[in-house]
C-alpha cells in the first residue's frame, strides 16, 4: 500500500507535521490528495524560532511535507488493510496476443521502419 493512501484514511485524526522550512504544523486531517496534498482545520502553525500561530484551515503542499507524526493510538493494523481492488489480467491478456503492432508478434509481411521489401524505386516495369 502507498503512504498516501494509508494516509487518506486518516481523516479526523490529529497529526503533528513538519515542513521542510522546519515549520510544525499541528492539526486534524480534513483530507489528503493523490499528491500528498493536505488540508487540515483547527491548526496551530510553529514557523521555525517564531511564534504559535491557530488557524482555523490551512493547505499544505504535498512537496513541502518532511514527515507526519502521528498520534500513537492510530489503528496501524485496520488502516494498513489493502481494500483496493486488483485489477483484472483480461486486458494484460488481450494486449499480448495483438502484440507488436503492424504484423503481429512475429513474421508477418514487412514492418518496421523503411516498410520491409517492395516500397520505393524498382518496384515493377509496368509490362
Amino acid at each position: 500500500m502507498k503512504l498516501v493512501r494509508f494516509l487518506m484514511k486518516c481523516t479526523n485524526e490529529t497529526v503533528t507535521i513538519e515542513l521542510k522550512t522546519g515549520t510544525i504544523v499541528q492539526g486534524t486531517i480534513a483530507s489528503v490528495s493523490p499528491q500528498m496534498n493536505t488540508n487540515l482545520r483547527n491548526a496551530k502553525m510553529t514557523p521555525k524560532g517564531g511564534s504559535q500561530i491557530s488557524l482555523d484551515h490551512v493547505s499544505i503542499r504535498g512537496s513541502e511535507i518532511r514527515y507526519y507524526i502521528l498520534p500513537d493510538s492510530l489503528p496501524l493494523d485496520t488502516l494498513l488493510i489493502d481494500d483496493t481492488p486488483k485489477p483484472k489480467n483480461k486486458a494484460r491478456k488481450e494486449q499480448d496476443r495483438s502484440a507488436g503492432g503492424r504484423g503481429g508478434p512475429r513474421g508477418g509481411r514487412g514492418g518496421g521502419r523503411g516498410g520491409g521489401r517492395g516500397r520505393g524505386r524498382g518496384r515493377g516495369r509496368g509490362f
